[in-house]
């Protein structure tokens, strides 16, 4: 009995340490603090590009790394997060690392819920505020369509496969009317459904490197289009 009663007390006591430490540091600023300082500023002639995301972009780096090596690319992506949390943590993981770009790809924990209920609006305007934020620190912004999904296996019942799309819609007449550059990787990689087909992700969500090779060209086209604008 009593080495039960010591076994549940240091369950909770594990669960309140995870809860706490999560809510003194919501936004996950601490995640890429040691890296950021490793870095240091960009060298005269690097073009650097912070590459701004979620389990999409940080999964990048770990199925593809031979896409980010020997390039000034900075993967600046962490699991499960929302744009809210992005938000928070844009001035230190993307304007204090001096790049001349910034590629975001944000959104669809926000439908999932991750951090609780989200409108569109919402979502928008998170993304809205940091493409501000990159502006007036003279970065240039990459707004991505947010990648189909049909459903999420993790929450299914949400309905992505039409909350992505008008999603999608509202990001790009934003990023059309602010000069921004919108990077389209729906339009390539959806199915029937408006799902992300198996080839491209075996759970429809997270790409497989097939995936991420459908979406480097892509990706590469638009920086090259963005290091050009005035």
């Amino acid at each position: 009995m009593k080495t039960m009663k010591l076994s549940i007390a240091l369950f909770v006591l594990t669960i309140f340490t995870i809860n706490t430490s999560f809510s003194q540091d919501w936004p996950n600023l601490d995640h890429f603090s040691e890296d950021n300082k490793i870095i240091g500023p960009p060298k005269a002639d690097e073009n650097r590009v912070v590459f701004m995301g979620n389990s999409i972009t940080i999964g990048w780096i770990n199925k593809r790394p031979e896409f980010f090596r020997d390039k000034p690319y900075v993967n600046r992506g962490i699991s499960g997060q929302t744009t809210p949390q992005m938000l928070l943590r844009f001035r230190q993981d993307v304007i204090d690392l001096k790049p001349k770009v910034v590629v975001i790809l944000a959104g669809t924990n926000d439908i999932a819920g991750n951090t609780g209920p989200s409108s569109l609006k919402m979502i928008v305007d998170n993304i809205k505020s940091m493409a501000e934020l990159a502006k007036a620190n003279g970065i240039k912004v990459i707004i991505s369509s947010v990648l189909p999904a049909f459903d999420y296996p993790w929450k299914p019942g949400l309905q992505p496969n039409e909350k992505i799309p008008a999603l999608n819609s509202l990001l790009k007449d934003y990023s059309e009317k602010n000069s921004h550059i919108y990077l389209d990787y729906f339009t390539v990689m959806v199915d029937d459904r408006n799902g992300l087909p198996k080839k491209y992700a075996s759970d429809e969500v997270h790409p497989t490197t097939a995936g991420y090779a459908v979406m480097e060209p892509l990706v590469e086209a638009a920086i090259n289009k963005a290091l050009l604008q005035n």
